[in-house]
């Protein structure tokens, strides 16, 4: 019987997905980006899980990008459309999922697999991992919103460069670029998320969760109007129960305990 394409778990308030599908380094089909939607839509609606991680089941892969001999038994705009279309809806649920996300990289990401890493809120790569976009060595180009996220995370030149050559970086590589918040080494990556993870879940989930809005819809906005909407979503984050109890152990020289109220 074949395992979950895709498998989660909760430790305390952090939701753990794990892509399971290493005969395949966890390529993109169709059945393994439905099955990374279903995990995300059973995190989100879990009131007990307040940061998602998210990474590959061994050593040896993220997501090693697209499933090419899936890609190339495909014929015809529609059928084409079909996988488009699912990757684009897939990856941006990630993208504007009201938790905190973390990547932890643990092996090749490449192609989609990188395309998905730009959609985390925070990335930590193992030491021996490798990312890139190499769909242009395949008379392609990075279609799963590579060509558009890439370019807003990078100084244009920078990202035309890694599309154009299609060439990898290494976990240091990526970290001085900016594209990752640090390199760890393979063994303690889990961890070190999880570490992570831990941290920003003891927060108050509501401000995470507005902050994210925030942040997320102004990068999309001219400034005057970026700055509009933030005071207009800090005004509902204020008069909440977690901003009341942030307050008052900050007064009252304790540990604030946030509900997500």
């Amino acid at each position: 019987m074949k395992p979950n394409l895709v498998t989660t778990e909760t430790i305390g308030h952090v939701g753990l997905m794990r892509f399971n599908n290493p005969e395949e380094l966890n390529t993109l089909h169709i059945p393994m980006l439905l099955a990374m939607e279903d995990a995300l839509t059973d995190l989100e609606r879990d009131r007990n899980v307040r940061v998602i991680v998210v990474t590959g089941v061994n050593d040896k892969a993220f997501i090693a990008g697209g499933n090419i001999k899936d890609l190339n038994a495909r014929h015809g705009l529609q059928h084409y459309n079909e996988f488009s279309e699912t990757l684009h809806r897939v990856f941006r649920r990630f993208e504007v999922c009201n938790k905190p996300t973390i990547a932890a990289v643990n092996g090749w990401a490449l192609g989609g697999g990188m395309e998905f890493m730009l959609t985390m809120d925070i990335r930590l790569m193992a030491s021996e991992a490798k990312i890139g976009l190499p769909e242009i060595k395949l008379g392609i180009f990075p279609g799963g919103g590579g060509s558009q996220r890439l370019m807003r995370q990078l100084p244009l030149c920078q990202a035309k460069l890694l599309m154009f050559t299609g060439d990898f970086l290494n976990a240091e590589e990526a970290v001085a670029m900016g594209l990752v918040n640090q390199s760890v080494p393979r063994a303690q990556l889990l961890d070190e998320s999880l570490k992570l993870a831990h941290r920003i879940a003891e927060k108050s989930p509501l401000a995470l969760k507005f902050l994210k809005s925030s942040m997320l819809h102004g990068a999309d906005m001219p400034l005057t109007a970026a700055l509009a909407h933030e005071a207009a979503t800090i005004s509902l984050v204020f008069d909440s129960e977690d901003a009341h109890e942030g307050c008052s152990a900050f007064v009252e020289k304790r540990a604030a305990v946030f509900q997500g109220r």
